[in-house]
C-alpha cells in the first residue's frame, strides 16, 4: 500500500524562501484548501495519507519532499541548502522511523529532495542552488550498498531538478530543456513542455495517470496525446512559493 506523508500549510508561508520568483502575497486559507484537495487526490490514488500538523515557525514546511529521500530500503534525511529549512528534519524523521532505517546528510553536503528523481535503481540528482556535490557524494555512499546508481544533473534557471524534468512512466520524460542538462538522459524519450508553460514539467505518476497542476493546457494536451490520463489539482497559491505537485508529499 502506498503511504504519503504530508504536512499542513504553515500560517507563516508568506515568509517562504524564494529563489526564482518575485514575492507575491499568498492567501493562506486558500493554500490550506488547495493542500487538503491535494491530499484527497493522493487518497483517490490509493495512498494512506499521514498528515502532520502545521509548523507555525517554519514557512516552507508544507514542502516535505525536500527534507527526505525515501527508498524501498532506507530513508535519507537531507541537509537542505536553505538553512532556514533544517529545523523541519526532526519531525519528518519521527514520521519515517516506523517505516525505514534513517540515514543523514551532513555539512558540508547539502541536498534537497526536489533535486532527486528516481527511475528504477538510478537516482538523478540536480546540481542546483540547494544541492551540492558533497551532498550528492554522501547520498551515493548511503544508497550504493542497496544497488542504486547516482547521476548528477546540471540545473539552471529553476529551483530544483524536478522543477524542470519528471518521469511520465517507462522511458518517457517531460522536460523544460532550457532548465536541465539532458545529457544524462540519453536513451529516454523527451516530451517538451508547452512553449508558454516553462513550469509545467513537475508531475506525479500513478500508473497511467498523471497528477499535474491546473493551468498548463499545452502541456496537458501533449501528455494526453501520449496515452496518459490526466488528473488536475489547483495549487495556485502554493505555486507562489515555488511549489509543484511533487513538493508536498513523501510517497513510498
Amino acid at each position: 500500500m502506498l503511504t504519503a506523508i504530508t504536512r499542513d500549510v504553515s500560517p507563516a508561508i508568506n515568509n517562504c524562501e524564494l529563489t526564482f520568483l518575485d514575492r507575491v502575497g499568498i492567501d493562506v486559507a486558500r493554500a490550506h484548501q488547495e493542500h487538503r484537495a491535494y491530499e484527497r487526490a493522493l487518497e483517490e490514488f490509493g495512498a494512506r495519507v499521514i498528515s502532520l500538523p502545521a509548523e507555525p515557525s517554519m514557512p516552507d514546511s508544507v514542502f516535505v519532499e525536500d527534507v527526505a529521500i525515501v527508498l524501498d530500503e532506507v530513508a535519507v534525511l537531507t541537509n537542505p541548502g536553505a538553512e532556514s529549512r533544517r529545523a523541519e528534519s526532526p519531525s519528518i524523521a519521527a514520521a519515517l522511523a516506523p517505516f525505514r532505517e534513517i540515514r543523514r546528510i551532513h555539512d558540508p553536503g547539502t541536498i534537497e529532495g526536489g533535486d532527486v528523481m528516481r527511475i528504477g535503481k538510478t537516482l538523478y540528482v540536480g546540481l542546483s542552488s540547494r544541492t551540492n556535490l558533497a551532498g550528492i557524494a554522501q547520498l551515493s555512499g548511503h544508497i550504493k550498498p542497496f544497488g542504486y546508481d547516482v547521476l548528477p544533473v546540471t540545473v539552471h534557471g529553476c529551483l530544483h531538478l524536478k522543477s524542470g524534468i519528471c518521469s511520465l512512466g517507462g522511458e518517457l520524460l517531460i522536460a523544460n530543456r532550457q532548465w536541465v542538462d539532458l545529457t544524462p538522459f540519453a536513451g529516454f524519450t523527451i516530451l517538451d513542455v508547452g512553449p508558454a508553460e516553462p513550469s509545467a514539467a513537475n508531475v506525479l505518476v500513478f500508473g497511467n495517470t498523471i497528477l499535474m497542476p491546473h493551468g498548463f493546457p499545452q502541456t496537458t494536451s501533449r501528455i494526453a496525446a501520449r496515452g496518459r490520463a490526466i488528473r488536475h489539482v489547483d495549487i495556485t497559491e502554493l505555486r507562489k512559493a515555488e511549489a509543484g505537485v511533487t513538493c508536498s508529499s513523501l510517497i513510498f
